[in-house]
């Protein structure tokens, strides 16, 4: 692909601001789109982000949004609609991982991560839904590994991505034929402050003999925002193979 193909474009990346998603606004600049990213808590990180992006040349928003809450999106939606012209690609990356064990769950708990990780893509996506359907635009959802192996200690968060999942392909029938949807389902991202016996392990176990990078998934996003617009509910992993194992 041509390095600047999503020049004149405008990208919208929930949680955009830290991990994973500030690597996906970082590849997604590089490739001329201009960027705006939400944020809940990471003020700072978010602000310095969109001034490293404005200095690639494209233009760069950083707003508070909370995925959980309708208003808050709409607001926000609009905003990025109104400042930046126009939406293309909405990347649903806002997430809670957590882990606890299902005996002991609590209620709470489980609300939470599912306002986040379920609820939060549906309501950014249907209020983005105008814009998108003007531009023929992309919604890349980010699942994951644990939407499709589900893990014993991670129930919740596992079944809000096996929900995501379901989502997308859902979208990509509700919303075709002007959008495309699909979801980019990461498996063990390997994080300097989470490295530990566990990224060790799970390296061993991996195909590819690796864990994964931030940028793995940066990349295989960029790919559904610019690749061919017949692609529509696919769900690909992005784990070296772990899933294989």
């Amino acid at each position: 692909m041509p390095p600047q193909e999503l020049s004149g474009k405008v990208a919208l990346v929930t949680g955009g601001a830290l991990r994973v998603g500030r690597s996906i606004c970082r590849e997604l600049a590089s490739a001329g789109a201009s960027i705006a990213l939400t944020y809940r808590n990471s003020d700072a990180e978010a602000r310095s982000l969109a001034s490293e992006l404005e200095r690639l040349g494209v233009h760069a928003l950083a707003l508070p949004c909370d995925v959980r809450q309708e208003d808050a999106v709409t607001h926000a939606v609009t905003h990025v609609a109104e400042v930046l012209g126009r939406i293309d690609i909405v990347v649903n990356n806002a997430a809670i991982f957590e882990a606890a064990e299902l005996a002991t769950l609590e209620t709470e708990a489980w609300d939470r991560v599912f306002e986040t990780n379920t609820r939060g893509p549906f309501l950014v996506a249907r209020t983005a839904l105008p814009w998108l359907k003007t531009h023929h635009g992309r919604i890349v959802n980010i699942g994951s590994l644990g939407g499709l192996r589900p893990w014993a200690t991670h129930a919740h968060y596992c079944a809000s991505k096996a929900a995501l999942h379901a989502l997308t392909q859902s979208m990509a029938r509700a919303f075709a034929p002007e959008v495309s949807v699909n979801c980019v389902a990461p498996g063990f991202i390997d994080f300097a402050e989470d490295r530990g016996a566990l990224a060790l392990r799970l390296a061993e176990r991996t195909p590819l003999g690796r864990n994964g990078q931030p940028e793995d998934v940066a990349a295989a996003v960029r790919f559904f925002a610019a690749g061919p617009a017949f692609i529509t509910g696919q769900i690909l992993a992005v784990d070296g193979g772990l899933g294989l194992a």
